[in-house]
């Protein structure tokens, strides 16, 4: 019997925790464990009580993007399914944003790719000391459209600008410098730090906490919901890139472990 992509539970205090759980590949998602996430977020919207979700990574790494062989069964099918690949990753990232209760990530190893995006999505990220980040998709001839709008939030534009073209991997002291996370402790000490930054969030008013971040969050994005028209080039540009002769090269220098032959 396979293991769930995702676990989900619900303590006493109205604490989520929510793990990614493939550890045997770094917890890259794939369409199991995207809609293992979005299914969390459907029963934790129904939970009574909800106070706050914590978001982590069973194993070694948070989560390391995209797992990039799910990726090449995804590519040579049709553009429906591409779009609709692009879409429910974009939806899962762009729910757990607009949560109505705090949300924290807990992140230690690696979070890569994608994984950017879902902390930049979260409202308290936390690094263990070791964490190493990377916004990697370039590097396969991809782009991190669905991502960009919550890192432009996180780190602004001048600082993606950087980062997303690079490809660079940088460490939880830069990603704090720059505004992806709020703080750096020791990766024997993050657990502790995540239940310290939760005792302070159950202190205040939930409803208030609730408005506040609604009031935050549309000053900060124009459209809120998935649903938003403005978010549908955002979906198409990213599946149209997957299908292209670029991401085609990237994927297959990945795969066979060699420096891409980039064209043009």
């Amino acid at each position: 019997m396979s293991q769930a992509p995702v676990n989900a539970a619900l303590d006493a205090r109205g604490v989520a925790t929510v793990t990614f759980n493939r550890p045997e590949v770094n917890n890259a998602y794939n369409g199991d464990l995207i809609e293992a996430l979005l299914a969390a977020m459907d029963e934790l919207a129904r939970a009574p009580g909800l106070r706050a979700v914590v978001l982590r990574g069973e194993g070694r790494h948070f989560q390391a993007g995209a797992d990039l062989a799910w990726i090449n069964t995804v590519r040579p099918q049709s553009a429906a399914v591409n779009q609709a690949a692009s879409r429910r990753t974009f939806e899962a990232v762009q729910r757990l944003n607009t949560l109505k209760v705090p949300t924290v990530a807990l992140v230690q190893g690696a979070c890569f790719g994608g994984g950017t995006g879902i902390i930049a999505a979260c409202d308290v990220v936390l690094a263990a000391d070791d964490a190493l980040f990377s916004i990697t998709e370039v590097r396969w001839g991809l782009t991190a459209a669905i991502i960009i709008p919550q890192l432009v939030d996180a780190i602004g534009v001048r600082q993606l600008r950087r980062y997303a073209l690079t490809g660079e991997r940088f460490d939880a002291g830069e990603a704090r410098r720059i505004g992806l996370v709020h703080e750096v402790v020791p990766r024997a000490e993050l657990a502790a730090a995540g239940e310290r930054v939760l005792a302070l969030l159950l202190a205040n008013g939930p409803v208030a906490v609730a408005e506040t971040k609604q009031q935050m969050l549309g000053l900060a994005l124009g459209g809120q919901d998935a649903d938003d028209a403005c978010w549908a080039p955002v979906v198409a540009a990213h599946a149209a890139k997957r299908q292209t002769p670029e991401a085609a090269e990237g994927l297959a220098s990945f795969a066979e472990k060699r420096a891409a032959r980039w064209q043009g």
